[in-house]
């Protein structure tokens, strides 16, 4: 795996009101732990990304984003070839935007606005950049979070037995199980899941295994070999679970990413 620095786009001082940072990957990579002084949305144009913080991973397919913001602590791997662009935002701005890290779905419109950004080094302070700063802060604004996120917990119990699943995704061992491994018992546990990650065991045990299997289908793996390597019995529960979770199977959602916010307004009305 090739090791690459931070940007230096996020954390020199410049007086460009949004600035930028294009990287191109032929290989997976690894950029350590760090921090910017500017709000970071980091789109991956093609590729996959896994984006770590000390409360979570976020997993970033092609056409998605994660914004992060400025001071946030954050790690990124690549998953094979990889071409990413990030617009750093100064702090006045992004204050307005979002203050928690989240991955996004980027719109046509953004799409062409963060590679007309890269194309012209970042954004200064003349009349036509700083339209198209105010057309990219609405766009930001409203940018639909997705359900890529996997909760991480500080119990050390919980720890170990997060670990181990996120080693073997196709681990089927059940509460009662995991509770002799952790010596602990199944109701602690239980407790424990819903108060530190937000999701029941098996809700959590679900995610590792929807991001797994985003990572393997960007890398070109079949539905097929997928399905049985995360402990499904079939191909048709597979896709269930994962048209469950995101409203696509796994052809059509990264031929057609989802409209989070509209899957969320069709949920809330039924």
């Amino acid at each position: 795996m090739h090791l690459l620095s931070p940007s230096r786009a996020g954390t020199r001082v410049n007086t460009q009101q949004v600035s930028v940072s294009v990287r191109k990957c032929d290989e997976s990579s690894y950029v350590p732990m760090h921090s910017h002084c500017r709000a970071q949305l980091l789109y991956a144009s093609n590729g996959i990304l896994q984006v770590t913080t000390e409360i979570g991973v976020w997993i970033v397919p092609a056409n998605q984003a994660v914004w992060l913001p400025a001071g946030v602590s954050h790690e990124v791997m690549t998953q094979g070839a990889v071409s990413t662009h990030s617009l750093f935002f100064k702090q006045s701005q992004s204050d307005e935007i979002l203050c928690t890290c989240s991955v996004v779905t980027i719109s046509p419109l953004l799409r062409e606005l963060i590679l007309h950004a890269s194309q012209e080094g970042g954004l200064g302070d003349t009349d036509a950049d700083i339209r198209l700063i105010e057309v990219i802060f609405d766009q930001v604004k409203v940018l639909p979070s997705a359900p890529l996120f996997l909760p991480v917990a500080e119990d050390p119990r919980l720890m170990k037995i997060m670990s181990a699943i996120q080693a073997d995704p196709a681990d089927s061992r059940s509460l009662n199980d995991w509770a002799s491994y952790a010596a602990s018992s199944p109701r602690t546990l239980a407790r424990l899941f819903l108060s530190q990650t937000g999701h029941t065991f098996g809700q959590w045990r679900e995610k590792v295994r929807l991001l797994a299997a985003l990572e393997g289908l960007a890398k070109g793996e079949s539905v097929t070999s997928l399905a049985f390597d995360l402990g499904y019995q079939s191909q048709s529960a597979f896709i269930a679970m994962f048209k469950r979770s995101l409203g696509k199977t796994p052809g059509q959602f990264f031929k057609n990413p989802p409209n989070w916010a509209l899957s969320q307004s069709l949920s809330e009305a039924e």
